[in-house]
């Protein structure tokens, strides 16, 4: 069996894509399972990290103003379809999680009377699959999508990685214990709130910007600051009870130990603070399909969390809402969420109903 998984970009795209492999690869270990992806995006870490065979097409941006790029997008969108086609012909079915290789990748598997599946991270579904959700019946989503064809899809939750699966798991116990584990382990005191801030893995310079010049206030009363700024962003100083690094490499444990998170909203983020996560703040990035504003619905609906928008969030901002959102925490339910646990197992089953009805 081969199986072709389309998902290239940002994490929201890839992670989920390799959740899912991963557990296929378990399961069916004799199948041979391969990635598209383009030249530059955070696949060409993540996939062959796994020991996944990675397979580039061009990168085709669908303009969303009218430019010289409206001109040149057709040819490109063209020559990044052959390229899939040659990829995916042959193959038992296609898989894919939306960006900048799916809806190439749908077409090519359309066109060549391939099976495919698409999953949907996203609260709000980007182009490419929503064209593709026109074209197979086989759509998850990870929340109810209200209009379009997405709103038929099977809701499945986002597949989790396996290290925040497992915090998930092994916390059920005793969550208070885990959690104040989690800050021992990171060298904090468990007895003194613990701020996390993260913004992806480049990180955003006006974001981190107001965190550095918000530190006395982020830092008063004992509280304590995790900082993550990102991969070429310089690192503030690190100070009494303020810890700044590049990047988390255990977000797991950074999840499980923050009192007040504050961050993006991506599908991936949202998706693991729902599981582990105790109160958080998200800035949308203000760019984009705008998905990043309804990404944190389920957080928010359990009382665990809140919205900003960037332009908003200042030093100032901080001063006058630190305490408020300390607060919340506190009033928030101490044990994270398991509504996303099973959503691998889900995919993999409706992957398996795919091919079934291709073998009927």
């Amino acid at each position: 069996m081969k199986i072709i998984f389309a998902g290239g970009g940002t994490a929201g795209h890839v992670e989920p894509a390799l959740a899912i492999a991963r557990l296929w690869r378990e399961k069916y270990p004799n199948d041979s399972l391969e990635f598209i992806g383009t030249a530059k995006g955070l696949e060409n870490q993540l996939v062959p990290a796994a020991n996944f065979k990675l397979h580039h097409i061009p990168k085709v941006v669908m303009p969303r103003k009218v430019s010289l790029a409206v001109i040149s997008a057709p040819a490109a969108f063209l020559k990044a379809l052959g390229a899939a086609r040659q990829i995916i012909k042959g193959a038992d079915l296609l898989i894919g999680f939306g960006g900048y290789v799916s809806a190439p990748s749908y077409l090519a598997a359309k066109s060549l009377g391939i099976p495919f599946v698409i999953h949907e991270a996203n609260a709000k579904p980007g182009f490419a699959n929503r064209l593709g959700a026109r074209l197979t019946p086989n759509v998850a989503v990870a929340q109810a999508v209200q209009n379009g064809a997405l709103s038929r899809a099977l809701i499945t939750g986002i597949p989790l990685r396996s290290d925040v699966a497992k915090a998930l798991t092994d916390s059920t116990a005793d969550w208070a214990k885990a959690r104040a584990s989690a800050k021992a382990s990171l060298g904090f005191s468990p007895n003194a709130p613990l701020i996390l801030a993260f913004f992806g893995s480049q990180g955003s310079v006006a974001l981190n910007s107001v965190i550095e010049k918000s530190l006395p206030t982020l830092l008063s009363n004992g509280n304590q600051l995790l900082h993550a700024v990102g991969k070429l962003n310089p690192l503030p100083r690190i100070q009494e009870r303020y810890k700044s690094t590049e990047y988390i490499e255990d977000m797991a444990i950074a999840y499980l130990a923050a009192d007040l998170i504050i961050s993006r909203s991506g599908a991936i983020s949202c998706s693991e603070i729902n599981a582990l996560g105790r109160y958080s703040l998200f800035i949308p990035l203000p760019i984009g399909n705008g998905e990043q504003r309804y990404n944190a619905s389920q957080v928010i609906a359990q009382g665990r969390g809140e919205v900003i928008n960037q332009e908003l969030f200042s030093p100032a901002w901080v001063s006058s809402n630190l305490g408020r959102l300390l607060e919340k925490s506190v009033a928030s339910p101490i044990a994270g969420s398991g509504s996303d646990l099973n959503a691998s197992e889900k995919i993999i089953n409706f992957m398996e109903h795919a091919l079934s009805g291709k073998n009927d």
